[in-house]
């Protein structure tokens, strides 16, 4: 489900579960590992990319939508701590988002350190409302820490999807970059960054999230409303007709 790639001192953690890197209990697990153990190996900065044309489609619904109580909140359970683990990564996190990110793609670039997008025609952003899911206070506050308060609740609460044109204008993400080159521009500002005094940096960076990495922490209570609003009669019926318009 991932290809782990060495650049000199700096890992790139490639998902690659087609057809769309969707999310399972799985992949996530194998993603947290593979956190672990890049910076258990000595790794100085990680990136995070996916596969020409599709970052993450988020959730794996059709899946999940099969799955019992116990199961959906196990799942909620390790996507929070999965993201708080990106969030206070003792090394910083690059997101090359290489095509594609909705709802759950879009997520986990919010709490990695920079964000590159590639151009074209692809869509980024918490779509989760068009589907019948809330997106939590958690979540937002790492939307708002990027892209301010108000365009946050703009953002979040319409469920639009951004263009990678319109998503550089609002800060969602951090820079442009061609086809096939998300991943070098990342490695260029990590490279920027492991110049420095180290501890110096990463002390800073994630002083600047430490709000955020504080109010993230309450993942059991997040587990316990997503679950809630999974299960409600709007969320199912939302989320069957939409495993209905994929199949078809």
């Amino acid at each position: 489900m991932l290809k782990i790639i060495e650049h000199d001192e700096i890992i790139e953690i490639s998902m690659n579960r087609p057809p769309v890197n969707a999310m399972t209990i799985e992949f996530l697990d194998a993603l947290l590992q593979a956190h672990t153990d890049s910076v258990t190996q000595g790794a100085r900065a990680i990136i995070i990319s996916g596969r020409d044309g599709i970052f993450s489609a988020g959730l794996d619904v059709p899946a999940l939508l099969e799955q019992t109580r116990a199961e959906i909140e196990a799942f909620w359970t390790i996507f929070f701590a999965t993201m708080n683990v990106i969030a206070s990564s003792p090394v910083p996190i690059g997101a090359a988002i290489t095509g594609h990110a909705p709802a759950g793609g879009t997520v986990l670039t919010l709490y990695c350190d920079y964000r590159v997008a590639i151009r074209g025609e692809f869509s980024l952003g918490l779509n989760e409302v068009r589907v019948g899911l809330p997106v939590t206070r958690n979540v937002l506050y790492a939307l708002e820490l990027i892209v301010g308060a108000r365009q946050a609740a703009l953002l979040a609460t319409s469920g639009q999807l951004l263009s990678p044109d319109d998503a550089l204008a609002c800060g969602l993400v951090d820079e442009l970059a061609d086809t096939g080159q998300a991943t070098e521009r990342c490695l260029v500002w990590a490279r920027d960054l492991l110049e420095l005094p180290s501890i110096a940096m990463n002390k800073t960076r994630l002083g600047a999230k430490s709000e955020l990495i504080e109010k993230v922490s309450e993942t059991a209570a997040y587990t316990r409303l997503a679950a809630d609003a999974w299960f409600s009669d709007e969320t199912q019926r939302m989320l069957k007709e939409l495993v209905a318009r994929l199949k078809a």
